[in-house]
């Protein structure tokens, strides 16, 4: 990937969580939240394991949501992290309440495992794939 990459951190994510819960977050485990920033990141023999925004994205959506770091509000926390990290870069999400609901829940119940298959179903809900104004929540 040519372009620069901007990524959250953990402030970051305490943030969303804050913002997605109305209260500070109760951590369970610090390392699974340093995983889930990790992944977006990864790369083997140079290559990167995610080579674009929404992939990435899609990692750190798939993560924050199954490595459940939180005791409460990993979904949401994951759904308000990942709209961060896509509007940082450039790529605002632009989908309904039920949308980003079906999205989530497919990645929580098991229906989507891989960073590729939630990439697939992230992409069209965003500006860039939909080419409409931005939804404003």
């Amino acid at each position: 990937m040519t372009d620069q990459v901007d990524y959250l951190d953990l402030d970051d994510v305490l943030a969303c969580a804050r913002a997605a819960l109305g209260r500070p977050p109760q951590v369970r485990d610090w390392g699974l939240i340093a995983s889930a920033l990790a992944r977006p990141r990864a790369s083997a023999l140079g290559n990167e394991a995610y080579p674009d925004v929404v992939t990435k994205a899609a990692a750190l959506l798939s993560s924050l949501i199954t490595n459940r770091a939180l005791v409460d509000g990993n979904k949401r926390t994951a759904l308000v992290a990942t709209r961060l990290f896509l509007g940082l870069n450039g790529v605002p999400v632009v989908a309904s309440d039920d949308e980003k609901f079906d999205l989530v829940l497919d990645i929580a119940e098991g229906r989507l495992r891989s960073a590729a298959e939630v990439a697939d179903r992230l992409r069209p809900l965003t500006r860039s794939a939909r080419q409409r104004p931005v939804a404003v929540p």
